[in-house]
């Protein structure tokens, strides 16, 4: 199948990351798939939530938000409506427990990473570029504690990335961009690790139900993406 944008059904969008995108971040990085693009931040806090202290335990969490013009319609911002919106909410979470599946929190010591995503342009995609942009800028921040001698041992056991792929007009493709995101019969996102770990499937019969068959294909499609992704995730780091 050839798609509206020229790709085949198992291609990636071009993807970029950018490093040090930002000053004062300790770890920063822009990263545009196709044409989303998200700016992933990590900074560093010499404290933990209340439930850690005393533990020695760190802590990674995340914030996610999308500019008011990151869509063809503007985006109400959340601090206006006095509340964070449900779909922020479960976005934000998932970038949280992406990037702390593949960081050994014990060798953090007592101080939390926080990683921010926000969203500049909106085309599909946008939490699984979070995720696997969110990762590099979390490595420059532990290496920002390396460097400094604030920790001794490196804590990343892997890495972390994410894609998503879907039912479109019968076909399983990979990487849906918003036009096929949202016509999609069935959508699904995966995050995994570098080592073929899951962390995450979010699967969903958005105009069917669909067939553990399926279902197979499309992590199969995903993982192919995903060894690409770790691909470039390496090299932006080794830049």
């Amino acid at each position: 199948m050839i798609r509206h944008d020229g790709r085949a059904a198992d291609q990636l969008r071009e993807v970029k990351i950018v490093r040090q995108y930002t000053r004062y971040a300790q770890g920063s990085v822009l990263i545009q798939t196709g044409n989303t693009t998200v700016l992933c931040t990590a900074m560093i806090e010499d404290k933990v939530p209340p439930f850690l202290r005393g533990s020695g335990k760190g802590w990674i969490s995340a914030e996610d938000d999308m500019l008011p013009s990151a869509n063809a319609h503007r985006r109400i911002r959340d601090r206006n409506k006095n509340k964070i919106d449900g779909r922020t909410m479960v976005i934000q979470r998932l970038i949280g427990r992406s990037l702390r599946s593949v960081v050994d929190l014990t060798k953090l010591g007592e101080r939390t990473l926080w990683v921010d995503c926000d969203v500049i342009q909106a085309d599909g995609g946008t939490r699984s570029a979070s995720i696997t942009g969110a990762y590099v800028a979390v490595v420059d921040a532990i290496q920002f504690l390396m460097d400094r001698g604030s920790i001794k041992e490196w804590p990343i056991k892997a890495a972390v990335a994410a894609t998503s792929v879907g039912i479109f007009n019968e076909n399983s493709l990979l990487d849906l961009c918003y036009v096929e995101d949202v016509e999609a019969a069935v959508d699904m996102n995966i995050v995994m690790t570098s080592g073929g770990e899951i962390v995450e499937i979010q699967g969903t019969g958005e105009e069917r139900p669909f067939t553990e068959g399926e279902m197979q294909e499309l992590i199969a499609l995903g993982k192919k993406g995903l060894q690409q992704l770790f691909q470039m995730q390496k090299e932006a780091l080794n830049q």
